[in-house]
């Protein structure tokens, strides 16, 4: 299993790889089978490197920019953490909660994005 050093770790690369604009960065992150659900709920899974990888270059378009509400919260082998995504010129954001599972390597095996309308601002 991974350990919370790397858990936590991998939060921060991913916040900063938004920032940076990254795709790859964060498709380095995932296992090769790992799914995304973003947001939970709505038919929005998507499985595999390749079809994340899209996803994440889909999403990187409105140049969100994340920041965390908080601190990560480490259980057994999930990180999950609160954070702000604003859009653009900061009149629009949404607040979001993220699980990720990991894999014994340090790999992302499962991303789940929890947020609705009620926490969309702005749009």
């Amino acid at each position: 299993m991974a350990n919370a050093e790397q858990m936590v770790n991998a939060v921060h690369a991913y916040v900063a790889a938004f920032d940076r604009e990254a795709v790859d960065a964060i498709g380095a992150l995932y296992a090769d089978e790992a799914t995304v659900e973003d947001p939970v709920g709505n038919g929005s899974l998507v499985r595999g490197r390749v079809a994340i990888l899209a996803f994440y270059a889909a999403a990187m378009k409105m140049r969100p920019k994340l920041q965390l509400q908080g601190p990560i919260r480490i259980c057994a082998n999930y990180a999950v953490f609160a954070f702000t995504a604003t859009i653009g010129d900061g009149e629009r954001y949404i607040e979001v909660i993220d699980t990720f599972r990991f894999d014994d390597s340090g790999k992302i095996v499962e991303m789940r994005a929890f947020w609705g309308p009620s926490n969309m601002h702005g749009f």
